[in-house]
């Protein structure tokens, strides 16, 4: 339907707006993707294709401060301890920078025998000689040539056509494979990358890579790698999976050939177009972590390789120390993560809201129930927790930062933070009434609350409530008979202070009948608590009191359980004797 004759349903009052959208072309009339009998939409992922940063050549000229070999090597170390196998680590010709710290890795045998370096350089002959100059020494290395193919590119920038761009490729190509030649001690594998791919005819590209694969003479041995990149995003990723598509099943010698892509994310789909070209049929994917990268970045290999984590795919990188990682990636490019970012953000796994605590604090406990019903660690059981994709704790967070407190929580986080930091169970009537006070207590500071501020919020509230009631002292029997029990105690209530004694089934009720005594009547309502509950072995009771028409709950805690309930109900009565 033509745009100008579409009239929008009722209920969507949506109407044109004012900026200039004219201006630009759909990527359809920029560049033909002749996709056909499509493929990759039933396809699955089921193993991770070979990842490889380009965190110190790509990423590092996109920094406002490029790093220098000390942070170079740092952030080199910390793909290698990551697992990354083959690791892009500079481009030698661009600046003395890049040269030294290529020659660092030779002659500081910072390289693994497992890992390859890649080096990118343009395709110029002298160029490609410092490239080579650089890597003298190297057991094995990738040698990346790339120049830009699409129309624009070649009509503005470089003012030839396609025939000219193919011999200068083809000739810088060449000097390449003579320079490799003269190195035999070497293992030297070549890449092209046809910049700025997703807008250059189909058939040149495959005109390109095929004329390159001959003559580079690739084997299944020593294939050759043809990088594929989305240099600036056009299109949905579907488009890129259907380009990346039509290669995969045109490419010549294609069991020669590493099909390899380098998604950007100026559409904000970077994530997608990778996954979407795995797919479609590459084997291999360029990018940085946390998707560093000029404008808005490459594609983020950290996310890339805990998707498929979270679809039980093994990455084949660790990720298990997430925060480390982050910290040394902020620490080298002098930019911080987003705390929204996926996986390695100071966020992704923390609730606020009150629904979202709720859920996750029931998974947990269902996630602890199953364990055992399997008689298999927590860490090994099968993760099914609301909200959360993946357990925090495999990637080296602590479940203490995965629910927060603020005024948007409610009972089930409050109720949750206790638990685990301070022994607290309360019981389920119990917990709306503190959310309340948590609630109203956030509400007028208007920031989160901590652990510890809970904890005192808590104990002044319902252990130390107030002292219209006190108990001086008091003991207890029970007959051996009846089973019943006498409560006697010095108490006072208000300004009377006097000696009470009670008796009842239990020990609580005999102490509600002395208080009744004392002129305070009590109808203990619930009753919770048990021996060593709370974190340092002592018990924990919690008690729902009515005393003249007001119902309040109260706690206790004491090394002996009996005392902790006697407690409980005293706090529960003198909540319903003040205004607290």
């Amino acid at each position: 339907m033509n745009a100008s004759s579409y009239t929008p349903p009722r209920w969507n009052p949506q109407r044109p707006g004012p900026m200039p959208h004219h201006r630009y072309r759909p990527f359809q009339d920029r560049v033909d993707v002749p996709a056909r009998d499509r493929s990759w939409p039933a396809a699955r992922i089921e193993r991770a294709p070979l990842w490889v940063p380009v965190d110190l050549r790509d990423g590092n000229q996109a920094l406002a401060e490029p790093m220098d070999t000390d942070r170079k090597r740092r952030f080199f170390d910390l793909l290698v301890r990551t697992g990354f196998k083959e690791i892009e680590v500079g481009y030698p010709s661009a600046s003395r920078t890049d040269f030294d710290f290529v020659r660092h890795l030779v002659t500081s045998g910072a390289v693994p025998d497992d890992v390859t370096p890649v080096v990118f350089t343009p395709a110029r002959r002298d160029l490609i000689d410092r490239t080579f100059d650089s890597i003298e020494g190297l057991e094995r290395a990738v040698v990346h040539l790339y120049i830009p193919t699409s129309p624009v590119w070649r009509d503005v920038v470089l003012g030839r056509d396609r025939g000219e761009v193919w011999r200068t490729v083809r000739d810088a190509a060449g000097h390449m494979a003579r320079r490799a030649d003269a190195v035999a001690s070497s293992y030297i594998r070549f890449q092209f990358a046809p910049e700025t791919f997703n807008l250059t005819e189909p058939d040149y590209v495959l005109e390109l890579c095929d004329g390159l694969t001959e003559l580079w003479d690739a084997s299944h041995d020593r294939p050759v790698t043809h990088n594929l990149p989305a240099t600036v995003e056009i299109a949905t990723p579907n488009v890129y999976a259907d380009q990346i598509e039509y290669m995969h099943r045109n490419l010549g010698r294609r069991d020669s050939v590493i099909l390899s892509v380098h998604p950007h994310n100026d559409r904000g789909t970077g994530v997608a177009c990778a996954e979407l070209a795995v797919l479609a049929g590459a084997q291999r994917v360029e990018g940085c972590l946390f998707g560093n990268g000029e404008r808005t970045g490459n594609v983020d290999l950290v996310t890339l390789a805990l998707n498929l984590y979270a679809q039980g795919v093994d990455p084949m990188v660790d990720f298990s120390d997430i925060d480390t990682v982050r910290e040394t990636v902020e620490r080298c490019n002098r930019m911080p993560v987003h705390p929204r970012h996926p996986y390695g953000g100071d966020l992704v796994f923390t609730a606020f809201s009150g629904t979202h605590q709720d859920a996750i604090s029931k998974g947990f406990d269902h996630h602890a129930r199953t364990a055992a019903e399997l008689g298999v660690p927590s860490s090994e059981a099968p993760w099914s927790v609301p909200y959360l994709p993946v357990d925090p704790a495999d990637l080296g967070r602590s479940y203490e930062a995965v629910i927060r407190v603020n005024s948007q929580s409610g009972k089930g986080g409050v109720a949750h933070l206790l638990r685990t930091n301070h022994g607290l169970d309360l019981p389920q009537r119990m917990r709306p009434d503190f959310a309340r006070r948590v609630q109203d207590a956030t509400d007028d500071s208007g920031r989160e609350a901590t652990p510890k501020e809970l904890y005192e919020l808590f104990r002044t509230a319902y252990l130390e409530p107030g002292d219209d009631v006190v108990l001086h002292a008091w003991t207890s029997e029970r007959d051996p008979a009846t089973g019943a029990h006498r409560f006697v105690c010095t108490l006072r209530a208000g300004d009377r202070t006097g000696d009470h004694e009670g008796t009842g089934d239990g020990l609580v009720a005999a102490f509600a009948d002395a208080l009744a005594g004392a002129g305070v009547p009590v109808e203990i309502l619930e009753l919770h608590g048990g021996p060593a509950s709370g974190p340092d072995g002592t018990a924990v009771a919690y008690a729902e009191c009515r005393v003249g028409g007001v119902t309040r709950w109260g706690a206790g805690r004491d090394a002996s359980a009996a005392a902790a309930s006697v407690q409980a109900v005293l706090a529960a009565v003198n909540r319903a004797t003040t205004t607290a």
